[in-house]
């Protein structure tokens, strides 16, 4: 039985039980459904939706925006020089004036207490579209991939692979724990995520017949992987670290070899994008022009092959934020 989710913000996946986290992708895959079948799902009409960014993104913008779209509300974008949030005005008179005129609010940025202090002061739901701490919104994306790939979440042995405290780490060790999945994080000890998470996780894992392990042995942890998941080696706003994560996650590089000691013909392969796995984008190429590599966290050869899944992983971020929306704004 859920506690019930409308009117609460969704700012990490730890705020939500097993049993919500299932209702938000079954009503993803209803949404889903519906749109492949071109039948309308109006839910929130005469909703405003306001968009902040303090960070640019492809999937995050136009997920939510096509969504509000569909779901038959009004989004509003407001990049970071579009409002006074934090310069001339605080994140708390901002989120008091953002919630008189609109119905909720989705974040993305730095800071995870600017999400949470938008949540506490705007008086209606507030979502994570992304902090230096979490991002649920994705996580729910791939979880709903992983169902679709695999027929079921629970007993799934998913391995990430690379920086291991980054925010979609820390979200899929959380959502793992929920949804008692098999997860494993693969990465050198500097990168491990914070201790008190992990315990946390386990605990939590344990509960709902799962596992969680940390590791930096790379090719012992994918053994036996139902599906390997990595992400970007440096995260926005973190560019000077080029050099050093390089040295320290060439050896987790997602590769033939790497899916080869999965010993498992069926592995799916998952990234939150974007990904650099060619010299099509301004950053791969100055990174071949300072280091010489033509790929970094994964090769081309595993990115375009019968594994990825990351296409299908990224349309259903819109789905899944649809069901994020119409579940918390619902009348």
């Amino acid at each position: 039985m859920t506690r019930g989710i409308q009117s609460r913000s969704f700012l990490t996946l730890q705020d939500f039980t097993p049993s919500e986290i299932t209702l938000l992708l079954t009503t993803a895959k209803q949404f889903k459904q519906m749109k492949m079948l071109g039948i309308p799902h109006r839910q929130l009409e005469g909703k405003n939706i306001a968009l902040i960014f303090e960070k640019p993104s492809t999937r995050t913008r136009t997920a939510f925006t096509v969504a509000c779209v569909d779901l038959g509300a009004h989004p509003e974008y407001l990049g970071k020089d579009d409002i006074q949030f934090g310069k001339k005005e605080s994140v708390e008179d901002t989120a008091k004036v953002l919630g008189r005129m609109f119905d909720g609010i989705q974040f993305r940025g730095f800071s995870h207490e600017t999400v949470e202090l938008l949540a506490e002061h705007a008086g209606v739901p507030v979502w994570n579209g992304l902090t230096d701490r979490c991002h649920p919104t994705q996580v729910l994306a791939d979880f709903l991939t992983i169902e679709e790939q695999l027929g079921k979440l629970k007993g799934v042995k998913l391995v990430y692979v690379g920086d291991g405290r980054n925010n979609v780490a820390n979200s899929l060790l959380i959502g793992s724990a929920k949804m008692g999945l098999h997860f494993t994080i693969a990465s050198p000890s500097s990168l491990f995520p914070e201790q008190a998470l992990v315990e946390y996780a386990q605990e939590v894992a344990r509960e709902n017949q799962g596992s969680i392990i940390i590791t930096d042995d790379v090719k012992k942890a994918v053994h036996g992987a139902d599906a390997i998941y990595t992400d970007v080696w440096v995260s926005m706003g973190e560019e000077d670290l080029f050099a050093e994560r390089i040295q320290l996650l060439q050896p987790y590089q997602v590769n033939g070899e790497l899916m080869e000691a999965t010993a498992n013909p069926y592995t799916i392969f998952l990234h939150c994008l974007p990904a650099f796995h060619d010299l099509n984008t301004d950053v791969g190429k100055k990174i071949f022009d300072q280091f010489g590599l033509t790929e970094m966290e994964v090769t081309d050869e595993v990115f375009r092959s019968k594994h990825s899944v990351v296409f299908d992983e990224a349309e259903n971020r819109m789905h899944t934020i649809k069901a994020v929306m119409a579940l918390t704004l619902g009348r």
